[in-house]
């Protein structure tokens, strides 16, 4: 959606939404590793290792969302 802006005031202010995202991401990641060690402590690995699998593909996110702010910058 064009909002008026000039290309380089969108592209900045996506720029640090994509940052914030990522280091959201990056917070729900270490929230979601306690979780998951908290599982696995109390003998629960089957719900560790699915908590596990989800901090994986949140990893993988916040590194693709790196890339992104990489190739933009």
């Amino acid at each position: 959606m064009y909002s008026g802006r000039g290309w380089g005031q969108n592209a900045a202010m996506s720029a640090a939404e994509l940052s914030s995202v990522r280091t959201a991401l990056q917070e729900l990641t270490v929230r979601v590793t306690a979780i998951a060690d908290e599982y696995e402590a109390a003998k629960r690995e089957d719900l560790a290792s699915e908590l596990y699998d989800v901090e994986r593909s949140l990893i993988g996110a916040a590194r693709r969302l790196s890339r992104v702010l990489d190739a933009a910058a």
